[in-house]
């Protein structure tokens, strides 16, 4: 998974791509990163099942993986800047309110990981047709490639809600901002609902419900903040209504 924490704040200036080789550190960041993913993700999927044989596992474990190796090689070569800033794990410019969100969605993330093991394989509680299965596993590559188009349109895409003024910080309302005032909030969602039912757990749907909530308390506390502090917003506000759903909220 990747995460239900990205921080969906508005930008709009392209920076200048690197030479991969001569940023070597940022290479090792994210071995490093992918390494550190795929034995939790190992863990926790494959740990509480109590097997390796678990198909649906491994259909999202190479979804999840090939996306995350194109798109961050995409970004080495396009927005390093933005790359480095996603693998940064504490930021000091956090809000006490958004850092109190991320402590209380943890739980329900971790559940999130655990209980589909539980559930589909190693108790068996619940059974998801398998056409529903491949259902969701389409939405669940469309929300990474969603993500994709995303970061591509929005280069200041803190993980933190922050208001980046010294990198020229400005309203982006092309892409997916046309329709919805956060995007990124829309793919989490989207995995939130959609990997459970995809790897055979029903159970897996109830920390899904409670981590989405967290999500949309975060995209209305965020709301507030770039109304009040992110020059343009307002009146970008007044043309795009919703913040998630269009035609809802």
């Amino acid at each position: 998974m990747t995460e239900p924490k990205g921080c969906d704040i508005n930008g709009g200036v392209t920076p200048v791509g690197i030479d991969i080789m001569a940023d070597k550190g940022l290479v090792i960041k994210v071995i490093i990163r992918f390494i550190s993913g795929l034995i939790l993700i190992g863990v926790f999927f494959f740990g509480t099942a109590g097997t390796f044989s678990w198909p649906e596992a491994w259909i999202f474990i190479g979804i999840q993986f090939s996306w995350s190796t194109v798109h961050a090689l995409w970004l080495m070569k396009h927005n390093p800047e933005l790359l480095k800033d996603r693998l940064a794990i504490v930021k000091k410019s956090t809000k006490s309110w958004d850092r109190f969100i991320q402590i209380v969605s943890t739980p329900f993330f971790l559940a999130f990981l655990v209980i589909p093991g539980l559930d589909a394989v190693r108790f068996q509680w619940s059974k998801v047709p398998t056409a529903v299965k491949v259902i969701c596993f389409v939405l669940t590559a469309a929300a990474f490639i969603w993500i994709s188009r995303v970061m591509k349109e929005n280069t200041y895409l803190s993980r933190v809600v922050e208001i980046q003024a010294e990198r020229g910080h400005k309203v982006i309302t092309t892409g997916p901002y046309k329709y919805v005032r956060h995007p990124m909030y829309v793919a989490t969602l989207v995995l939130f609902f959609c990997l459970p039912p995809a790897l055979g757990s029903l159970y897996g749907l109830i920390p899904a419900f409670f981590a989405a909530l967290t999500v949309v308390i975060r995209t209305h506390l965020e709301d507030k903040t770039l109304h009040k502090e992110l020059e343009g917003y307002v009146e970008y506000a007044q043309k795009t209504k919703y913040r998630l759903i269009p035609g809802i909220w």
